[in-house]
């Protein structure tokens, strides 16, 4: 009866063991194919709350543009800055990790390594990897559906204090992209008050 327990809880610790590797295996190649040096560019639709917002995103390694209807977002990999067209207004701030996850959702490829574990399953021929916080982080859990083929990811859903947000990512490819196109211009926003939080 304690053998066969015994070997019950051994096996159970292996099949889990195996199941987390594979899930950072597939985290590790998602992480390379999005980590593109030249950059990389995809559509995208948010979906959580009252929201419901088609945009596009631009990503160099940590920096990212961020373009939906009312609101431009520029991180330089330092510096936010933070376009709200109605009021024609400029924030600029440090943005935290969590700060940046809820904007850029391919930041995940920077988090997952530390602070975080994280399983898989297949669902609709798709890897889908679940992610948790081990502590108090500003991001406690999100889940990251993958092509087991190109490792790109297709769909993200985040968890924050408020509830879930899900973003569906399509067009997703690669692009030269200049270092420019990720601070703000206050050329291109003569009008615009900027407004400093740092």
């Amino acid at each position: 009866m304690y053998l066969r327990y015994f070997i019950f809880l051994i096996f159970s610790f292996i099949f889990s063991f195996v199941h987390a590797q594979s899930a950072k295996e597939v985290l590790d190649k998602t992480a390379a194919a999005v980590s593109n040096k030249s950059g990389v560019t995809c559509s995208f639709t948010l979906k959580g709350g009252q929201m419901n917002e088609n945009g596009t995103i631009n990503i160099k390694g940590r920096k990212f543009q961020v373009t939906v209807p009312d609101v431009t977002v520029w991180f330089d990999g330092k510096t936010q800055w933070t376009y709200v067209k109605k009021n024609d207004e400029v924030n600029v701030a440090n943005p935290s990790e969590a700060e940046i996850q809820n904007i850029n959702p391919y930041n995940f490829i920077y988090m997952y390594k530390d602070g975080y574990t994280y399983t898989m399953e297949k669902k609709n021929g798709s890897f889908e990897v679940h992610l948790k916080a081990k502590g108090n982080k500003g991001l406690r859990e999100m889940y990251v559906t993958v092509n087991p083929k190109t490792y790109i990811p297709s769909q993200i859903r985040i968890h924050h204090k408020k509830g879930w947000n899900t973003i569906d990512i399509r067009d997703f490819k690669k692009a030269k992209l200049s270092d420019a196109i990720f601070r703000f211009n206050s050329k291109d926003f003569p009008t615009a008050e900027v407004v400093d939080l740092r």
